[in-house]
């Protein structure tokens, strides 16, 4: 019925960008997220005395001026813009990012082979790519691609690349000419290449604070986790008991839990939900007692015996972000249900974190922790596997017939930003307005 409102199940970055485009037209949204907070990935959390970490590493480089003027104004022009330094860690190397750029310092054989291999795949026909694994080596060559990517990319993906598509790249991964890799072979060069060069945090707040405006003014009814979805009389149950009527039904919840919620739904599109891989992080958040750890706002790791692939550094983010005389490490750790399960309970990671946070030098062995915990996101990452891009097609043309509109990294399946998921809310909004209210 007309009188009904439009539901968003999810408090995140997208749910908030059709809440606000809605606002906007003057129409109203009432949104109902699963956890006792709102924000979903978007969320800050206090942790111990004065420390902030947010749900995994979230900083804001969105070339849209739109989007940077909404989240400046969010947070009333209080935003750090912080040029962005990147490493990387190999055998006890620390080398800049990217590290195809700055080979120099590497083992002479080693960089001999990488160039060697990198000229012929230049000086030969292109092959036929069809595997993230095949791209990495018609890019940058065997050794390279063996020796630094994919040994990365497993970590980080949670499985091998031969499984993994092209299509999530984008300007992910950059690829040098043979001048730019030789110069930065025979001598240190300060290029940057890499796609992310600066960025804009919050200077208070986390980087929640650049949505926290958008919080406050949604109707958002938090403990909600819907049970089920009834398209014909267009209600959604929710385990605390409440039913909600809805006029119109905007999803960011993510497409493997949201198809089983859907009464009646064909068995095809079920299976199809049982296809999409996706990886889980465990997030352990360390606080330091102790200035000055490291200079870099995010390193990445090769080694495949240590057991994280990124390191993030909040304290570099915004000084708020500690309390005073400290630092702030946010380690990443990746799993899969279908290709490296945690079967583990998150806290035992702690302490082998720890360890190799001491062999790699950022943590000396006398460190005081003033704060340690291990944070869960069960849904982190997209796996762009083989099977993806059927099992989304089969899923978004059901969600279309029985009236679902979705949005978001989780709705609509894919790698985008924080700016990409809010444009995603937005587009979802303008969508549902296009159509009108039945």
């Amino acid at each position: 019925m007309a009188s009904d409102p439009i539901l968003i199940l999810g408090s995140g970055m997208a749910a908030l960008g059709a809440a606000s485009r809605l606002a906007a037209e003057g129409r109203s949204a009432v949104l109902y997220e699963a956890n006792p907070y709102p924000g979903g990935h978007t969320a800050t959390f206090p942790v111990g005395a004065g420390f902030l970490f947010d749900d995994g590493p979230h900083v804001s480089f969105t070339k849209h001026a739109r989007i940077r003027e909404l989240f400046a104004a969010n947070v009333d022009g209080a935003f750090e813009d912080v040029p962005a330094h990147i490493n990387n860690y190999w055998h006890g190397s620390w080398i800049p990012h990217p590290v195809q750029m700055h080979l120099h310092g590497l083992p002479t054989d080693l960089v001999v082979a990488i160039i060697r291999d990198f000229v012929a795949v230049h000086t030969t026909e292109a092959p036929v790519v069809d595997d993230y694994e095949a791209w990495l080596r018609a890019s940058y060559g065997d050794t390279f691609a063996e020796t630094f990517p994919m040994v990365y990319g497993e970590k980080y993906h949670t499985t091998t690349m031969d499984r993994l598509t092209t299509d999530w790249l984008g300007p992910r991964m950059y690829r040098p000419n043979l001048d730019e890799l030789l110069r930065g072979a025979l001598a240190p060069t300060d290029s940057e290449v890499h796609y992310v060069t600066s960025f804009r945090y919050p200077t208070r707040g986390g980087f929640q604070a650049f949505i926290q405006r958008y919080i406050d003014q949604s109707d958002i009814h938090l403990g909600h986790r819907a049970t089920s979805i009834d398209t014909v009389r267009r209600r959604v149950r929710f385990g605390n008991g409440v039913e909600a009527p809805y006029d119109r039904l905007v999803s960011t919840i993510p497409l493997p839990e949201l198809i089983p919620l859907i009464e009646g739904v064909p068995g095809y599109v079920f299976d199809a939900s049982r296809r999409l891989s996706y990886s889980t992080a465990v997030m352990v958040n360390l606080g330091v007692a102790r200035e000055g750890i490291t200079a870099a706002h995010i390193s990445y790791v090769y080694d495949q015996d240590v057991i994280f692939p990124r390191l993030n550094f909040p304290h570099l983010l915004s000084p708020n972000n500690v309390p005073s005389g400290t630092s702030s490490i946010q380690v990443e750790l990746y799993f899969s249900e279908r290709y490296r399960p945690l079967e583990v309970p998150p806290e035992r990671l702690i302490d082998p974190v720890v360890r190799d946070l001491q062999r790699i030098g950022i943590l000396r062995e006398d460190d005081r922790l003033l704060v340690q915990e291990a944070r869960v996101a069960r849904y982190a990452n997209v796996i762009y596997d083989h099977e993806r891009a059927a099992a989304v097609a089969t899923i978004h043309g059901y969600l279309e017939e029985v009236g679902i509109a979705r949005c978001g990294r989780y709705g609509d399946w894919n790698h985008s930003w924080t700016d990409e998921s809010f444009m995603s809310g937005e587009a979802s909004a303008d969508a549902l307005l296009s159509v009108g209210a039945r």
